[in-house]
């Protein structure tokens, strides 16, 4: 049975949040987010297992799949959905021998030759980006543009993940182009409002798999 992600993936990036993970997490929940990343850069291994901890032991009873950024060990230690790895984390193969091979992996890659390799592994998804330029990160790779989702999506039958600049006017032309998912965080996350710009998305790539399908 093929896996299939929420169409909207969202980041709780902690550099973003003005409030606590939990609360943030648990409106984004409120307001329909099924699938949540969570991702600390700056915090320490305790932190990042303590912050994941929480995040898990509410987000599990409402059945909303959790992912640890990076950190295999802590995915584990914390009883989390999956893992997300960058291309200077544990290999894909190196990873399910932390969690086991009924957890998520996920893996990003940044252009074509990382692409293939990570098609090559047991990875469940494969993230593409940036597609758009994007200020989430200090030292982004270049972007890689619409087209590109468009070219790798023939080369695999893994699901594929957009990520990087996008918004909500940019989202449904993602999907268009072949992603099976978009990632955001800075849009949903900055938004006066995160549970209503969530729900924004939701609605909008709802709109926009009705419309591919018929």
């Amino acid at each position: 049975m093929r896996l299939v992600l929420p169409r909207l993936y969202v980041i709780l990036d902690a550099a973003l949040l003005t409030v606590p993970e939990t609360e943030c997490a648990q409106k984004l929940a409120g307001a329909g987010v099924r699938l949540l990343q969570y991702r600390n850069k700056s915090a320490s291994s305790r932190e990042l297992f303590l912050s994941s901890k929480r995040l898990a032991s509410e987000l599990a009873p409402q059945r909303i799949t959790f992912v640890v950024n990076d950190r295999a060990d802590v995915t584990s230690a914390v009883e989390a959905a999956g893992v997300h790895l960058g291309q200077d984390d544990l290999s894909v193969e190196a990873a399910r021998r932390v969690i086991g091979t009924e957890k998520l992996v996920g893996v990003s890659t940044h252009n074509l030759e990382q692409f293939e390799l990570a098609a090559a592994t047991s990875a469940d998804y494969i993230a593409v980006g940036p597609v758009f330029a994007t200020s989430t990160k200090a030292n982004p790779d270049p972007v890689v543009g619409i087209d590109f989702i468009r070219s790798v999506r023939v080369l695999t039958s893994k699901l594929i993940v957009a990520i990087g600049g996008i918004t909500v006017a940019r989202a449904a032309e993602v999907i268009r182009a072949g992603a099976d998912s978009v990632a955001v965080a800075s849009d949903i996350l900055c938004a006066p409002d995160p549970g209503r710009r969530a729900r924004q998305y939701m609605d909008l790539l709802e709109a926009a798999n009705h419309a591919a399908a018929v």
